[in-house]
């Protein structure tokens, strides 16, 4: 029989089966709801055997830290407040088996029925604050469950049903548009996708609030005309802005007006606005206007003597032995500022000159902050050339050593009469279709090229030998080529550093799991030893084979990726390959991460008609850019079923940035023909080659 007790009288039993901690219970929640509605369910209980009068809650211990929250808030009054409640008298054993299978047999709401149940409430009362308030929640979680109410209509049924997590549901709910729900629904509801895929999906062709472009234009102004925002109340950051095309619009008007105000103010030939913060790609075809930096004043000339003056004198001081190491410290970190001070002087900024200005333009940046920032290196569509002053004081003096008369302002300059260049991209550093590829793509498509050569240059220490010898003996002969300060020529960086890699990371590879392995299996007993001598002694000690491995190691670790910041492939290394027969795609197949989700999807369509014919291009051209790429990573692999020819040339693909290209002379085929090519015929054919090639 249900009856009702004093607040005050119950206390929770020690064989109640709740033991989480308040926060992890909801108590909060509970309280809000006991609040506004009261207690709806009775609590059971047993007498306490100290002090008399006194209940053990065994169930409904939720509820009575709820009613006990309001007590302690002055909502209620514990010695007033009449708690509903059955009394049941058992052995311990039994009231804790009732304790567990009335828990136990608690079905929660699921999150669909909260979403009718929250839909309800804000239809009947309108106030989402209200109903946040009488269920102690959030307003933001209000907003959320009614945002999932809102899904089309087949995917809310699928979170009835339990056929989608909640989280895959918020990733559809990520946009107010039933209509693109939709189309992804029925785009990926049969596939085993998940909610990160689903909501990058659906925020294809629309521009996140934290875009530059969208910090460029602000809110205000893209709403005002028009433009329409998906608030996305389950990710912080992520609203979508509906209309890109507005805010693009919006941001080419402010950067054009910003553009042509700084042309006039500057009186510069043109000023280009881009929706980037690097002029590399839109650069093409325009000439670098290369500027002299300014005569130094009197002012400046005189104070590099002073310093110069001065740090003589601290050279000299510093060789007192009797100085303390306080003022030989002081010393040094005079020597520092002085040596940064005639720094900034010596490398000071070049300047326009003012008749230069009619012939250059200048590219005006976005930055990843939303702010328009002018590009500081200038462009001319002609070449200009620098005219040098003449004079009889000239003629004797080395190239580039200027006399102290010499004033670099007052240099001619000559605009070349040719026309603008056309823009002209070397075949390894085009996509299939014709576009450039990307200068980071093209960068680590380079140095996993290199490392392709470096794994096939370690089965021949000879060749590794002779190609070490050769570099250093010629760089030492011919004092105007490249050094290991300048590895363009060579291709290396021999004697021996590592290379300076374009990039910091790229995707794995398994010539880099090749060259790791190489090193673990070296003798490195000779390395332990702590000084240079003892070392050195040591390394002398081993044997030829394992001398020869070393070799081999470090020259093929010391192969420079390309030819510094241009896209150019060395042609030494692509001779090397060509004597070693590299087959690049036995090493290196093209995958969604290095390869595909890096080129646009023009470019790919390009290649699979270039693979399989208009066919496998038509099966593939009504996908979306995501799809094209994971499929042809299957393809590529050779792991979809398709014609063996098809199959067949995927596997040979690897793209132009990748190969290598023989550089055979005429006169050295000739020398090869006359018998005289001993190198290549004493290459082992049996190089290193992946297991599964």
């Amino acid at each position: 029989m249900i009856q009702t007790i004093k607040l005050n009288k119950l206390r929770l039993s020690p064989i109640n089966v709740r033991r989480l901690p308040e926060e992890k219970l909801q108590i909060p929640q509970m309280a809000a709801d006991i609040e506004a509605r009261g207690v709806l369910q009775n609590l059971l209980v047993t007498p306490a055997k100290k002090p008399r009068g006194t209940f053990e809650v065994f169930d409904g211990g939720r509820r009575l830290r709820a009613l006990q929250r309001l007590a302690d808030a002055g909502f209620i009054k514990a010695d007033d407040y009449d708690v509903p409640v059955m009394v049941l008298q058992a052995d311990e054993a039994t009231l804790s088996e009732t304790s567990t299978a009335t828990n136990f047999q608690q079905l929660k709401m699921t999150p669909a029925e909260e979403c009718r149940a929250f839909q309800h409430f804000i239809g009947a009362s309108g106030d989402i604050d209200a109903v946040a308030k009488r269920f102690g929640v959030t307003r933001r979680f209000v907003e959320g469950r009614l945002r999932l109410a809102s899904l089309a209509e087949p995917i809310f049924e699928a979170l009835s049903a339990g056929e989608i997590t909640i989280d895959v549901a918020k990733a559809y709910a990520s946009t107010e548009n039933q209509e693109k729900q939709l189309l992804v629904w029925n785009s990926y509801q049969n596939n085993h996708v998940n909610a990160d895929t689903i909501r990058r999906v659906i925020a294809n062709e629309t521009l996140k609030a934290n875009d530059p472009i969208a910090i460029l234009v602000g809110e205000t102004r893209y709403v005002v005309a028009g433009g329409k925002v998906d608030g996305d109340l389950f990710t912080d950051g992520n609203d979508r802005w509906v209309n890109p095309e507005i805010a693009h619009r919006l941001a080419g008007e402010i950067m054009e007006a910003e553009a042509k105000r700084i042309g006039e103010e500057m009186g510069l030939a043109w000023i280009r606005p881009i929706a980037s913060n690097y002029a590399h790609n839109a650069a093409h075809g325009l000439y670098r206007a290369i500027l002299q930096p300014p005569a130094l004043t009197e002012e400046q000339a005189a104070r590099l003597q002073q310093i110069d003056q001065r740090r003589s004198e601290i050279e000299a001081e510093m060789q007192d032995e009797a100085l303390s190491e306080d003022v030989i410290r002081l010393l040094d970190q005079e020597d520092d500022r002085l040596l940064a001070e005639a720094g900034d002087i010596e490398n000071r900024a070049p300047v326009l000159p003012d008749e230069l200005k009619p012939h250059v333009g200048a590219f005006l940046l976005l930055t990843p902050q939303g702010e328009m920032r002018l590009d500081t290196q200038f462009y001319s569509e002609q070449q200009i050339l620098i005219e040098e002053p003449t004079g009889s004081d000239r003629e004797d003096r080395p190239d580039g050593e200027r006399g102290e008369g010499d004033d670099r302002s007052t240099s001619r300059f000559r605009i070349g009469d040719s026309e603008p260049r056309e823009p002209k991209h070397r075949p390894e550093a085009v996509a299939p279709g014709g576009k450039p590829l990307s200068a980071r793509l093209y960068d680590e498509l380079a140095m996993q090229r290199r490392d392709i050569l470096a794994s096939s240059l370690l089965a021949q220490p000879a060749l590794a030998l002779d190609y070490a010898l050769f570099v250093m003996i010629d760089s030492r002969s011919h004092p105007s080529s490249p050094t290991s300060d300048n590895p363009v020529k060579y291709g290396t960086t021999l004697g021996a550093s590592r290379p300076q890699d374009p990039v910091g990371d790229v995707p794995a590879s398994r010539a880099r799991d090749y060259l790791a392995e190489a090193h673990e299996g070296l003798d490195a007993a000779w390395t332990e030893h702590e000084s240079e001598v003892d070392r050195f002694e040591a390394f002398r000690a081993l044997d030829d084979d394992s001398k020869a491995n070393w070799l081999a190691y470090i020259v093929a670790t010391s192969l420079q990726a390309k030819h510094g910041i241009s896209n150019e492939q060395i042609p030494l290394q692509n001779r090397l390959a060509s004597i070693l027969d590299v087959d690049v795609a036995s090493w290196w197949r093209p995958t969604s991460d290095n390869f595909f989700d890096r080129v646009n999807k023009g470019s790919i369509l390009s290649l699979l008609n270039d693979i399989g014919g208009a066919p496998l291009t038509s099966r593939h051209a009504s996908l979306k850019k995501a799809e094209i790429s994971e499929s042809c990573q299957k393809l590529f692999a050779g792991d979809a079923i398709v014609e063996p020819e098809t199959k067949a040339a995927a596997l040979a693909w690897v793209p132009n940035a990748m190969r290598f290209s023989d550089v055979l002379t005429d006169d050295t085929l000739e020398v090869f023909e006359d018998g005289d090519d001993a190198g290549a015929d004493d290459v082992d054919a049996d190089g290193p080659v992946p297991a599964d090639a």
